[in-house]
Protein backbone atom coordinates (compact mmCIF):
# COMPACT_ATOMS: atom_id res chain seq x y z
CA UNK A 1 0.00 0.00 0.00
CA UNK A 2 2.81 2.40 0.77
CA UNK A 3 4.22 2.07 -2.73
CA UNK A 4 0.93 2.87 -4.44
CA UNK A 5 0.30 5.68 -1.95
CA UNK A 6 3.73 7.20 -2.60
CA UNK A 7 3.19 6.84 -6.36
CA UNK A 8 -0.11 8.69 -6.07
CA UNK A 9 1.50 11.41 -3.97
CA UNK A 10 4.34 11.82 -6.48
CA UNK A 11 1.82 12.12 -9.32
CA UNK A 12 -0.15 14.74 -7.38
CA UNK A 13 3.10 16.59 -6.62
CA UNK A 14 3.94 16.64 -10.34
CA UNK A 15 0.45 17.89 -11.25
CA UNK A 16 0.68 20.72 -8.74
CA UNK A 17 4.15 21.60 -10.04
CA UNK A 18 2.71 21.82 -13.56
CA UNK A 19 -0.13 24.03 -12.30
CA UNK A 20 2.39 26.37 -10.67
CA UNK A 21 4.43 26.54 -13.88
CA UNK A 22 1.30 27.17 -15.92
CA UNK A 23 0.07 29.91 -13.62
CA UNK A 24 3.47 31.61 -13.52
CA UNK A 25 3.66 31.65 -17.34
CA UNK A 26 0.51 33.78 -17.53
CA UNK A 27 0.95 37.53 -18.10
CA UNK A 28 -0.57 38.30 -14.69
CA UNK A 29 -0.27 35.25 -12.44
CA UNK A 30 -2.52 34.86 -9.43
CA UNK A 31 0.06 34.98 -6.62
CA UNK A 32 -2.48 33.81 -4.03
CA UNK A 33 -3.14 30.70 -6.11
CA UNK A 34 0.59 30.11 -6.58
CA UNK A 35 1.15 30.41 -2.82
CA UNK A 36 -1.69 27.97 -2.11
CA UNK A 37 -0.34 25.47 -4.63
CA UNK A 38 3.16 25.74 -3.16
CA UNK A 39 1.78 24.98 0.31
CA UNK A 40 -0.03 21.92 -1.06
CA UNK A 41 3.15 20.81 -2.80
CA UNK A 42 5.15 21.19 0.42
CA UNK A 43 2.59 19.14 2.40
CA UNK A 44 2.85 16.36 -0.18
CA UNK A 45 6.65 16.50 -0.06
CA UNK A 46 6.52 16.19 3.74
CA UNK A 47 4.09 13.26 3.49
CA UNK A 48 6.45 11.52 1.06
CA UNK A 49 9.38 12.10 3.41
CA UNK A 50 7.42 10.54 6.27
CA UNK A 51 6.74 7.42 4.19
CA UNK A 52 10.42 6.70 3.74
Amino acid sequence: MTNSHSTALMAKHARIDAQITNERSRPSPDEMLVAMLKKQKLRIKEALANLR
